[in-house]
């Protein structure tokens, strides 16, 4: 878990706050409280990543067909 603390003389909260920002986006926290805030079942969880597999097909044979 993600945390920031502060020295006894360090009172600067902007450092301190843009280093727990950091941190937290480098956990990961955020994309893992978005995906579990709503329950989703296995087979669409299943269809979603294959359509993102696709997709990247796709995207791969479009970009190596134009070089």
């Amino acid at each position: 878990m993600p945390g920031v603390f502060l020295e006894e003389g360090d009172y600067n909260f902007d450092i301190a706050l843009r280093r727990f920002k950091k941190q937290v986006e480098k956990a990961g926290v955020l994309s893992e409280m978005k995906k579990r805030q709503h329950f989703e079942k296995p087979s669409v969880m299943r269809k979603k990543k294959k359509a993102a597999a696709r997709k990247r097909l796709v995207k791969k044979m479009r970009k190596m067909n134009a070089s």
